[in-house]
């Protein structure tokens, strides 16, 4: 699958960021960020909002993959574990999500980030469904 250069839809928090989308089809999806300065904390690693704006979004839009009727996926809940520092400017962090199971409303799922080899951080979320507008009158 070739990647793509932008997202489904237009997020100017991510644009600002820098994030690339890679993939979203069948309950997956991947994003990419190649690191710099901007996105260090004061200990000069990534910063942890960054890691968890990834895991984010990685993780709603894997579930979005699974509704083709909806327009977004509002984060309900998040739980995020930081298991090493993120990399460093230079480096090129991918978040992978993976919807695990999704009703009618409302998705499950996991995410995870790598630097390299080295897993940075685990998370799970659950994610509401916002169906598109031109569906409204359907339902």
């Amino acid at each position: 699958m070739q990647a793509a250069k932008t997202f489904p839809v237009e997020i100017p928090f991510l644009n600002h960021l820098g994030v690339e989308f890679i993939e979203m089809e069948k309950g997956r999806a991947r994003i990419a960020l190649d690191l710099k300065p901007e996105h260090m904390n004061s200990w000069h690693v990534t910063h942890g909002g960054v890691t968890m704006t990834l895991l984010d979004v990685v993780m709603s839009l894997a579930g979005r993959s699974l509704d083709p009727d909806s327009r977004a996926g509002v984060t309900v809940e998040m739980k995020t574990s930081f298991l090493q520092p993120a990399g460093k400017p230079g480096h090129r962090l991918i978040a992978s999500g993976f919807a695990f199971h999704r009703s009618t409303t409302m998705c499950f799922c996991e995410g995870e980030i790598r630097d390299g080899d080295k897993l940075v951080a685990k998370a799970m979320g659950t994610f509401k469904y916002i169906k598109r507008l031109d569906i409204a009158p359907k339902l």
